[in-house]
């Protein structure tokens, strides 16, 4: 079956970044990133081969320790062959931290990110579209 796109969910816990020492740590992330996908695309599925565009909120419990771009790669990786066929069609990565006490008042928010801000911290939104420019218009 087809992916219809955009596509949204959350992974709950801390994001690992692609520099962790500890490969364990960064294997277990990518696997949640994939299962907490799975809830929101047709089983089975082909991978898409369109252009992607990927955006992510990061909310944490408490001030984020790490840089917000090193959640990225993993990330990407984990949904590659799987929503895309590879990363290289990713265009656009949009990537925000919004930590405890400066959460954005969203204009007209999806239910998965009022989800994301109304529900247990650390939580990672991820918004995937076949649609790299629709932001830009």
């Amino acid at each position: 079956m087809e992916i219809s796109f955009p596509i949204e969910f959350l992974v709950y816990g801390t994001p690992v970044s692609f520099q962790a020492k500890n490969a364990d740590a960064r294997d277990a992330w990518k696997d949640r990133v994939k299962a907490a996908s799975r809830d929101v695309i047709p089983q089975p599925h082909f991978a898409s081969d369109q252009r992607i565009a990927v955006t992510l909120y990061y909310l944490p419990d408490e001030p984020m320790a790490g840089d917000v771009d090193n959640i990225v790669k993993l990330v990407l990786d984990s949904l590659s062959a799987h929503i895309y066929l590879d990363d290289v069609q990713v265009e656009r990565v949009v990537v925000q931290k919004f930590e405890p006490g400066n959460v954005f008042s969203f204009s007209n928010p999806s239910t998965t990110v009022v989800d994301a801000i109304t529900r247990p911290k650390p939580v990672l939104y991820v918004r995937v579209s076949n649609d790299p420019f629709e932001e830009l218009r």
